[in-house]
């Protein structure tokens, strides 16, 4: 079969051959329809993932949309290695297929993979949110972001900021409805007394950025808020006072998308494509065929802000 491989650490992968997968009692060969591209596949290619880096060579990817030997439509976060999402076909335990909503395309399916889900089961499963709390979405222009500050409005949210550097797409983000716009601020203590002032003191922060952006949002964070921290986009460390999170009984969590048990995954996917299919959540994808890989491996390492989603040539 065709499929994007990695054949040493730190490179690129190459559309090149690769043995298909075969059943076997557990696991189920999947027809992949499209497979989300995103950075969680080129930090494990370099072989720094703080979560453990797969022998080489093997087919990269980790998530997708596919479908069973009997047609079934299936979404899946977790391969059976050396296969990857990022192939025509993939292996997959069978006990980790998880349903896909009905009126929601592959591609958007697929698009939703590691950055919505992120998004929704941090607003849902790490932070708890509460209908009519106020959310603080940092990089609001970004993949996960613009998923966030959507599933935090289709989840109840009573207020949402998105929070991004200034310039068109916040702009753009200023012109919908239900939400609020603030450019961060090259202090901490304007970016948080601006979010204060147009949205009031926040509940929760979904925080991919950490740095200066993190530290401002703490500082226009209410008592008992929750921040959410799953990322160093603007910088790996802040400088940051004790009393800036006791004086707000502040809980500060971690998260990554492989600490929520595949249950509340599972409930959370099928939910977030439902909001897809009833309008309330849109995808700005663009799909990019298998075979040009490593474009779309150099455009996700350069830093794109619409989804990208490979798609396997269809044979014949």
């Amino acid at each position: 079969m065709k499929a994007a491989v990695l054949h040493e650490l730190g490179s690129a992968p190459e559309y090149d051959e690769f043995p298909a997968p075969t059943g076997d009692p557990g696991n189920s060969v999947l027809r992949v329809a499209a497979a989300g591209v995103h950075h969680l596949v080129l930090l494990r290619a370099s072989g720094r993932f703080y979560g453990g880096v797969p022998e080489v060579p093997h087919v990269v990817g980790t998530d997708g949309v596919g479908f069973t030997e009997d047609g079934q439509r299936v979404f899946f976060d977790e391969t059976v290695g050396p296969y990857g999402a990022w192939a025509e076909q993939t292996l997959v335990r069978t006990d980790r297929l998880m349903p896909v909503a009905p009126g929601i395309d592959d591609l958007a399916a697929a698009a939703l993979g590691n950055t919505g889900l992120v998004a929704w089961t941090a607003l849902t499963w790490r932070a708890r949110l509460k209908p009519g709390e106020t959310v603080l979405v940092l990089g609001a222009t970004g993949a996960l972001g613009r998923i966030a500050h959507q599933a935090a409005r289709a989840l109840g949210a009573g207020a949402v900021v998105a929070a991004d550097l200034p310039g068109p797409a916040l702009d753009e983000l200023a012109a919908e409805p239900g939400l609020t716009a603030v450019p961060f601020q090259d202090d901490p203590d304007d970016f948080a007394q601006r979010v204060i002032d147009r949205a009031g003191p926040v509940d929760v922060i979904i925080d991919p950025l950490w740095g200066l952006p993190a530290l401002g949002a703490i500082r226009a964070a209410r008592q008992g808020a929750r921040l959410i921290q799953m990322g160093q986009v603007a910088a790996p460390s802040l400088d940051l006072l004790a009393t800036d999170l006791r004086a707000r009984a502040m809980d500060l969590r971690s998260y990554a998308l492989f600490h929520c048990p595949f249950e509340d995954r599972r409930d959370a996917y099928l939910e977030l494509t439902q909001s897809v299919a009833d309008g309330k959540v849109r995808v700005d994808l663009e799909a990019v065929s298998l075979r040009e890989v490593k474009d779309a491996w150099e455009r996700q390492a350069a830093g794109v802000r619409r989804k990208l989603v490979l798609v396997p040539e269809p044979r014949g």
